[in-house]
């Protein structure tokens, strides 16, 4: 508790100050009892400004090497991401979309606030990907509500790739409470699972104004690095730019 509140005595006020995060549909958010917070994902720093603008702790998941680095950086690393509402998960093995199933449980049955992102990871351009299930399945086996949430202007702050970026005034975006309690005790129906998050993704692509692109942020993130190699090495997509320029 004493990190928690150094967090808000410390980082919380000058993070206020500097940036001034606008927020909307915080009323929103219950006041007290669990819920799932469900996310777009454009920075890093999405897990500083949300939370920020609620009065209540949210608790993510964060990588496991966050809590296990060596020395003095290691000790103040490891109490700023606990103390800040992280728990560790190793996202290694096969068996880390369990682990985060499970830790979020914990969390949600202690009556707090989870928060996730169901892209999985970060936006390397921006727009919104295709959720994965595992918010669905959370959702379900824990008969919690989902409330969408859309942070957006942190990509400026701290864009992909980057410590820091430039300034702006980030905005966060609360929507009304999800309830899949007419789904109850279905949560190994696939389609119904897949259904529920294309909801949830809806939710968050109305409030931020993405585009949406229905394919997972991994994939997306690994043909954008495979066509810049292309490009570099004058493979075939840079052999189709130049035959588009002689076109024209």
């Amino acid at each position: 508790m004493f990190y928690w509140f150094l967090k808000w005595v410390a980082v919380g006020p000058f993070l206020r100050v500097v940036f001034r995060p606008h927020v909307e549909g915080a009323e929103n958010v219950p006041a007290t009892g669990p819920a799932i917070l469900a996310s777009n994902h454009l920075s890093y720093a999405d897990w500083l400004f949300m939370p920020l603008t609620l009065p209540r702790r949210v608790t993510f998941v964060a990588k496991a090497e966050y809590f296990n680095s060596p020395g003095i950086k290691g000790w103040f690393q490891r109490k700023f991401f606990a103390g800040s509402g992280q728990v560790p998960i190793d996202r290694s093995g096969a068996s880390a979309a369990e682990g985060a199933l499970t830790a979020a449980k914990r969390i949600l049955d202690e009556g707090e606030l989870f928060g996730i992102y169901p892209e999985g990871t970060r936006s390397h351009d921006g727009r919104l990907y295709r959720g994965k299930t595992g918010v669905a399945r959370l959702a379900l086996e824990t008969g919690v509500p989902v409330v969408p949430v859309a942070v957006l202007g942190t990509d400026v702050v701290a864009p992909p790739g980057k410590t820091f970026g430039t300034f702006t005034r980030p905005a966060v975006r609360f929507g009304a409470p999800l309830d899949f309690s007419r789904y109850e005790g279905m949560e190994n129906d696939r389609y119904i699972l897949r259904s529920i998050t294309d909801e949830i993704m809806y939710e968050i692509m109305r409030l931020s104004g993405q585009e949406y692109v229905d394919m997972y942020a991994t994939r997306a993130k690994e043909e954008s690095k495979k066509h810049a190699s292309d490009r570099a090495e004058g493979g075939p997509d840079a052999r189709g730019e130049t035959e588009q320029k002689k076109a024209s």
